[in-house]
């Protein structure tokens, strides 16, 4: 009777044993999940960073050409066009920048370079011209040039016109052969223009022709084609 008290005991101690060995590896096994839990959940959160750290790469991406257009504002504008180019993922729409044009003009080959600029980067994305303040004279070209669809000009923002202007003084030769560079600038201001724009070089050659500076609205600027919208 005792040893068989002592075998029922026995066995009662194995029971325990083997419920707290099974315990411990459900534990283990908890743990475990618990771990690969804690390892998604960190994955998940570095994935978050990352797409938030993409979205605020490709945000909104601003050039901005604000006073004279001289060699020294048109090399910056240019460049830092080309900067954005270089990280332009491929797609159109995302690629997109604005260019903030507030001037009272300047050179006329100056702004051919951003215009040139322009061109060439506008078939990979959109570029966004955006008129404030004042477009006037060569910026008109600037504003107009963006990609069609994408201009847009502030409600107070004033637009002029007028004929190219060369302060050259010399030898008639010279005069004479400064008169040929002015009218081929000239000439292919027009017709650019004109391309950029709902105006005809006709319209525009007649609105130069009053040697006078032609100023436009807002509204009348997105009439002739020059923008857009009106903001």
């Amino acid at each position: 009777m005792i040893l068989e008290e002592g075998k029922t005991k026995k066995k009662r101690t194995k029971k325990p044993a083997k419920a707290e060995q099974e315990k411990a590896e459900q534990e283990k096994v908890e743990k475990a999940d618990k771990e690969k839990t804690d390892e998604e959940i960190s994955k998940e959160i570095e994935e978050i960073l990352l797409l938030a750290q993409q979205q605020e790469a490709s945000g909104p991406k601003v050039v901005s050409l604000y006073g004279d257009i001289d060699e020294d504002n048109a090399r910056d504008v240019v460049h830092a066009m080309r900067i954005l180019e270089s990280g332009f993922t491929g797609e159109y729409e995302k690629d997109a920048f604005e260019l903030l044009v507030s001037t009272n003009g300047g050179s006329a080959l100056e702004m051919f370079s951003i215009y040139d600029t322009i061109r060439m980067i506008k078939e990979k994305a959109p570029v966004c011209t955006v008129g404030l303040g004042k477009v006037m004279s060569a910026g008109v070209l600037v504003l107009a040039c963006g990609t069609k669809g994408y201009r847009k000009i502030g409600k107070n923002c004033r637009v002029m016109i007028h004929g190219v202007a060369s302060g050259y003084a010399g030898s008639i030769h010279s005069l004479e052969n400064e008169l040929e560079e002015v009218q081929w600038i000239q000439q292919q201001y027009i017709k650019l223009l004109a391309a950029e724009t709902d105006m005809t070089e006709k319209h525009i050659r007649k609105l130069i022709s009053r040697k006078v500076n032609v100023y436009l609205t807002a509204e009348e600027s997105v009439e002739f084609g020059i923008a857009d919208e009106v903001f």
